[in-house]
């Protein structure tokens, strides 16, 4: 009875370890599948794989990387806003301390179209006036596994 009891625990224990891993969500589709079924999402990004552009010029993107949760998302069939590509669409502003602008907003907007391409659009605002101080937008694709793609998204 001990031996198929501790069988039983071992089994229960690796379908609870494999149910909190995160697993990849390597195209749109699937990352649709998973928003319309109220599954959590996060996006990685490694914005030094990405095409970084400022004021319309072409720069060197940082090796930074970041993280966003879609909790909050919106959904745009093709051509229901007059675009020619699908997309979903998430936002996120939260204040941080930055060394050169002191205390910002720091919004983060990912864009995410049914080409599995990727527009991550980052601001910082002035808390008080609410006047961009820095303002990036970020040109990648979604990450099928070791394709050197930007955006990584995981469901849980």
């Amino acid at each position: 009875m001990g031996r198929t009891f501790a069988l039983v625990m071992l089994a229960c224990l690796s379908n609870v370890a494999s149910i909190a891993q995160p697993h990849q969500l390597k195209n749109f589709d699937q990352l649709l599948f998973a928003l319309r079924n109220g599954t959590e999402v996060r996006a990685v990004i490694y914005y030094a794989q990405c095409k970084l552009i400022v004021d319309s010029v072409e720069t060197k993107s940082p090796e930074a990387i970041g993280g966003l949760s879609l909790s909050t998302f919106e959904y745009f069939a093709r051509m229901s806003v007059r675009n020619p590509k699908a997309f979903v669409s998430s936002s996120q502003t939260v204040r941080i301390s930055h060394p050169r602008y002191g205390h910002v907003l720091n919004y983060v907007k990912l864009k995410i179209y049914d080409d599995d391409t990727v527009e991550v659009t980052a601001r910082y605002l002035s808390p008080t006036t609410y006047q961009i101080v820095m303002d990036e937008t970020f040109y990648g694709g979604i990450s099928s596994e070791n394709d050197n793609k930007a955006i990584y998204l995981f469901e849980r």
